[in-house]
């Protein structure tokens, strides 16, 4: 029932540290592709790289998570990640070139998808069943939040002299501290080993994913790709244009929308269903995606924020808690991994992809062309789960 209560001490713990291991991420993720241009004189394609092999290492770390989750427990995954994430931001200070910024942004992606997916399981384990798709949306906060403050820092810091070596600085010690209220918080939730004898009996493929949140994760690698190229390309598309100073604010106009609407929007979900807010965020993100690729004032840019937000940021909620809600509890490991695969898989191809294109027909051209790929996700999300939803039993 909505009395159930949603801030645990778990829920609370568990959110800080998404936080400041999202804020880590975007802190670098709008800057290093600058960073390696400038620095090692690298093409756009390669800069792109740079950018989205952090998302590729996410990928490779929530493979396997979701299995870990399943032989050793949540907890230990989750302290591997954070342990793991220290560790990468402390190899930053040691790149020298090209080849030693990938490896470690590999790795820190690695490190990012093992925590990341230990903790959206940990979420959904504490979460009341009535109220997941409301709890998921206000955890997801977390990564908002993170969303506009990384890239907002991130450009300001990137004006100084110093401003990477300040970067892997904050990293290290957001680590760190993240390693250090965890083990004063104490999580403490039910593992049971009747979970992992269910995954291991499974066919091979059932051990690493979750058919049943496959469906709507294909949906996000979708969504995600045609939104890779706003987070990645961002400051290089700003100064052609010449809104820069806009842009510094994109993301936290962004922000600002996500936070206002998605307590609503998981609210809806809960009572209403998913197709009263997917269906209208499609539309939406197509709208800021275009607005965006026509941007020519500040205005037009920011307004392409906020409706990139409202369709984008609030599908993205929805969309986890569809892949939570159509699996079995022993299996929200798998299926938070599942999801995360295939979503992160759209983020990091995106830029590399789009990063070849670019030479040949410019920024504007690859963001209009993304409104035609986010209008295809209405037929791939009707026969993924929308037709269905009015007959679905979720399992609780």
């Amino acid at each position: 029932m909505n009395s159930e209560k949603l801030w645990t001490k778990e829920f609370i713990a568990v959110s800080t540290i998404n936080f400041l291991a999202t804020l880590m991420f975007y802190l670098l993720m709008v800057t290093i592709a600058t960073y390696a241009k400038n620095e090692f004189h690298v093409s756009t394609s390669t800069a792109g790289l740079v950018s989205s092999i952090f998302i590729i290492g996410s990928l490779l770390g929530r493979l396997g998570a979701g299995r870990y989750i399943s032989e050793i427990g949540t907890k230990k995954v989750f302290w591997t990640g954070l342990i793991l994430l220290t560790v990468a931001s402390i190899f930053y200070f040691g790149i020298f070139n090209t080849t030693t910024l990938l490896l470690n942004r590999l790795f820190h992606g690695i490190a990012f998808g093992l925590m990341g997916t230990a903790a959206g399981t940990i979420i959904a384990q504490v979460l009341p069943s009535e109220r997941r798709g409301e709890g998921i949306g206000y955890y997801s906060l977390s990564t908002i939040l993170a969303t506009a403050i990384g890239p907002f820092f991130g450009i300001l810091l990137m004006k100084l002299d110093n401003g990477f070596m300040i970067m892997y600085l904050i990293n290290v010690i957001f680590s760190i501290g993240s390693m250090i209220f965890l083990a004063l918080v104490k999580i403490k939730i039910a593992e049971t080993s009747k979970e992992k004898r269910i995954v291991e009996k499974g066919p091979i493929l059932t051990r690493f994913i979750e058919p049943k949140a496959a469906p709507i994760s294909l949906v996000a690698l979708v969504i995600g790709f045609s939104y890779s190229g706003v987070m990645s390309f961002l400051s290089f598309y700003a100064e052609e244009i010449h809104l820069v100073t806009a842009a510094s604010y994109f993301f936290l106009v962004y922000a600002v929308v996500i936070i206002f609407t998605r307590p609503i929007t998981g609210k809806l979900m809960d009572t209403r269903g998913a197709n009263i807010i997917v269906y209208p965020c499609f539309a939406i993100f197509a709208v800021g995606m275009f607005l965006f690729s026509e941007a020519s004032a500040g205005w037009m840019l920011l307004l392409a924020s906020a409706f990139i937000g409202l369709g984008y940021g609030n599908f993205n909620s929805i969309a986890q808690a569809i892949a939570i809600k159509v699996t079995e509890p022993h299996r929200f490991g798998l299926a938070t991994s599942t999801y995360f695969i295939l979503y992160d898989l759209g983020l990091g191809l995106g830029p590399y992809i789009l990063g070849f294109i670019e030479p040949y027909s410019g920024y504007r051209a690859i963001f209009f062309s993304m409104v035609i790929v986010i209008l295809l996700c209405y037929p791939m999300y009707y026969f993924a789960y929308g037709k269905k939803t009015r007959n679905l039993q979720y399992n609780n």
